[in-house]
């Protein structure tokens, strides 16, 4: 056992329980999806904002938030913010690539944070906090890792320093507590912590 298992919160087996009815669109947030639909997960700071950001786009299915590439399973709300799951907060974006393709949602990923940052974004720190690509297949990671790698070029020529972002495989994505589902929706004058770098990702 690594020194981080060791450290890590012990978890549950129960999911956390949840409406799974999106506040916003009544869709369900919890598979199977209507066939045709694809899903990424994506880190980019606190998720609060992070899902407003991409409940709003068109050809967007249905989003919900909570926590993935980490340890624990089925953490606490509480206990991912300690750091020691090793999880960070993650929007899951289910959508429809008729509609909406991988490239357009990369795009507003890399745009709306700084992926510079390591275990932060601005005043949110801790590793909860990282920017963090979790992909389901072989396609999306190569297109994960070409849009990391245009984006930045484009940093780099703006004097901003290398990506810290982390593109791994999907294991698991925990749903958050109910009332982060939405959360903006819920509390329209609510903390968003999105803040991009007003660099221009180069890719469709």
């Amino acid at each position: 056992m690594s020194a981080q298992a060791a450290d890590a919160p012990v978890g549950r087996d129960t999911p956390m329980e949840i409406s799974a009815l999106h506040r916003v669109n009544g869709r369900r947030m919890t598979p199977p999806w209507p066939e045709g639909m694809q899903e990424i997960v994506l880190g980019l700071g606190c998720f609060w904002g992070a899902e407003r950001l991409f409940w709003q786009l068109a050809g967007v299915h249905v989003t919900a938030v909570g926590y993935a590439g980490g340890i624990t399973p089925n953490p606490t709300y509480q206990e991912t913010c300690t750091g020691r799951t090793g999880h960070a907060e993650v929007v899951r974006v289910v959508f429809d690539p008729a509609e909406i393709d991988l490239d357009t949602l990369l795009r507003h990923f890399w745009e709306a944070h700084d992926p510079t940052q390591g275990n932060r974004q601005g005043n949110d720190i801790g590793p909860q906090y990282r920017s963090i690509i979790l992909t389901v297949d072989d396609e999306q990671r190569a297109l994960a890792e070409r849009s990391r790698d245009a984006y930045g070029k484009a940093l780099a020529a703006q004097g901003r320093g290398p990506i810290t972002t982390e593109i791994m495989p999907l294991e698991a994505f925990y749903y958050a507590e109910e009332y982060h589902q939405q959360y903006l929706d819920k509390n329209p004058g609510g903390y968003c912590g999105l803040k991009g770098t007003g660099v221009s990702c180069p890719i469709s």
